[in-house]
């Protein structure tokens, strides 16, 4: 997102109006849909990008932290298989999980 509004900033003649308007049309969606979300819109293009970025920055890191706990599930039930006896039954294993 840094980058999309560096570019933005730079190649864009609008004034601030259409320029905001131009902004949250390209825009990705996962932002876009974060904006609707929000309660209080930015007032100005400067409000625009900060908001922008800071919410591209949050989603970057919730999606972080989702697969590191996803990877770390995945581990634990590995290593949770391995420990059991492969004469285990179905049911008794599906039991210890």
């Amino acid at each position: 997102m840094k980058k999309f509004v560096q570019k933005f900033r730079r190649d864009s003649g609008y004034e601030e109006r259409f320029l905001i308007k131009e902004f949250k049309r390209e825009m990705n969606r996962v932002t876009q849909k974060k904006f609707i979300e929000t309660e209080k819109y930015p007032r100005n293009i400067k409000e625009w990008y900060e908001y922008a970025t800071n919410l591209d920055r949050h989603w970057r890191k919730s999606k972080m932290k989702e697969e590191r706990l996803r990877d770390r599930r995945e581990i634990g039930l590995l290593a949770l298989k391995a420990s059991i006896p492969a004469s285990t039954g179905r049911a008794q294993w599906q039991k210890m999980l």
